[in-house]
C-alpha cells in the first residue's frame, strides 16, 4: 500500500457481516468523481463533509441552522461528487462580475491531494464572469495550497468578527 499514489486501507462487512480489510486506489476512483453547479446538498451532508474536510474546526457544524443559511444564501456553489457522497464544495458568495468571495473550499480528506479542490476552482470560475477576481481566507493548514494555483498573497485582509 502506497498512500502517496492513493492506495487507502478500507475496511468492509461482507454479504454475511464478516469485517474484510482490502485497498482502494483513490486515483482510480478519480473517473468516478462528477461536479455539479446544480446540486442540492443537504445541511446532513455539509455537516459531514465539513467534519470529513476538517474545516469543521472553524465552522459553526453545531448550529443547523447557521449552516442551512450559510448553503441558501451563497449564490455559488460548486460540489464534488464520488457516487452520492459528497467529497467536496467550494462555496462562493459573488456578484457574478467584480469579485467573489470563495467562502469555503472542503474536500473529505480521504480525497485530498488528487485535484479535487483545484477542479472545485477551476469550475467555481467557469461560472464567473471574465475578469472576476476570486479572493478568498485561507485555513492555517491550506496557507501554502493557493500560491500553486495563481492566487497571490494580499498583504492587507481585515476581518471583523461580531461580538455578542
Amino acid at each position: 500500500m502506497d498512500p502517496f499514489k492513493g492506495d487507502c486501507l478500507l475496511y468492509y462487512r461482507n454479504a454475511t457481516g464478516n469485517l474484510n480489510q482490502g485497498t482502494i486506489n483513490l486515483k482510480s476512483q478519480l473517473m468516478n468523481i462528477t461536479y455539479s453547479s446544480t446540486s442540492q446538498i443537504s445541511v446532513k451532508e455539509a455537516i459531514d463533509l465539513y467534519v470529513r474536510s476538517t474545516l469543521s474546526e472553524r465552522r459553526p457544524i453545531h448550529s443547523h441552522q447557521a449552516f442551512e443559511n450559510m448553503f441558501k444564501h451563497a449564490n455559488l456553489i460548486v460540489s464534488a461528487w464520488a457516487g452520492d457522497k459528497l467529497v467536496g464544495v467550494a462555496r462562493t458568495l459573488t456578484d457574478f462580475s467584480y469579485v467573489a468571495y470563495l467562502s469555503d473550499l472542503a474536500v473529505d480528506a480521504q480525497y485530498q491531494r488528487l485535484g479535487i479542490g483545484k477542479r472545485l476552482i477551476e469550475d467555481t470560475k467557469l461560472n464567473l464572469e471574465a475578469g472576476c477576481m476570486l479572493v478568498l481566507l485561507a485555513a492555517p493548514k491550506a496557507r501554502e495550497y493557493y500560491g500553486p494555483l495563481g492566487f497571490e498573497q494580499h498583504p492587507s485582509a481585515w476581518t471583523l468578527k461580531k461580538t455578542l
